[in-house]
């Protein structure tokens, strides 16, 4: 399975004549926020029309506001990103949200596009590339660029954990012993073995340090 860089969703939203793009922008950092309002705000044909530093503010502000586009952040203080996403689709089916992140970890972007997401940018691009996606985006497309595109091709062609490998693999990276993985997840320490030995398989490592290099790397968990 293949990510393609570019798709057409298929309700196209006309932008009627002499009205701007309002875009509401969610970043808890506020020299980044304060940067791309400027640069939204210089781009024509768009406006912002509020920002917000949390997913909470953010979930507020579009049920108040409905605005055209959301730029979104993923890593927030109490609610992220990817749950703010699945809030406000789940009220708002229609919502046009594209994340813009630091990270480029496939994992991160393969829960922002699960939760409905219409694209995934990176910080380090452009503001014609930004402005771009927007414009699309709200037009009723999806674009990701071609290196994100990649990220997801790749990740399609690993093989997945299951969810309790994740479990076991999250309290591994937390440096628990066998012992104490099998404790919090109630299950033996023969299970957890049994558990580590498929993770190393998927994650094509030998070891507990090399398995948590590769989560880390993918994103698959993050250290907090």
């Amino acid at each position: 399975m293949t990510f393609e860089t570019e798709f057409t969703a298929p309700n196209m939203q006309q932008h009627p004549p002499g009205t701007s793009i309002r875009v509401l922008v969610v970043d808890d950092h506020p020299p980044m926020r304060v940067g791309l309002v400027a640069l939204i705000r210089s781009q024509p044909g768009m406006d912002v029309v509020a920002e917000a530093s949390d997913g909470e503010r953010a979930i507020e502000l579009y049920d108040e506001l409905r605005p055209d586009i959301v730029l979104m952040d993923l890593r927030m203080p109490g609610i992220g990103g990817v749950e703010a996403i699945q809030v406000i689709r789940k009220k708002h089916p229609d919502a046009r949200i594209i994340v813009l992140s630091t990270y480029d970890l496939d994992e991160d972007i393969h829960r922002a596009m699960q939760s409905g997401a219409r694209s995934y940018l990176l910080k380090d691009m452009s503001i014609e590339e930004i402005a771009s996606t927007i414009r699309g985006v709200f037009a009723g497309g999806a674009v990701l660029p071609p290196s994100v595109a990649d990220r997801l091709n790749e990740r399609a062609e690993r093989e997945q954990l299951t969810e309790r490998e994740r479990d076991v693999l999250e309290s591994l990276i937390k440096g628990r012993s066998n012992k104490e993985i099998a404790s919090s997840l109630c299950i033996s320490e023969d299970t957890v073995k049994s558990h580590l030995k498929t993770l190393f398989s998927k994650l094509h490592v030998r070891d507990r340090t090399g398995a948590a290099v590769e989560a880390i790397r993918h994103g698959i968990v993050h250290i907090k």
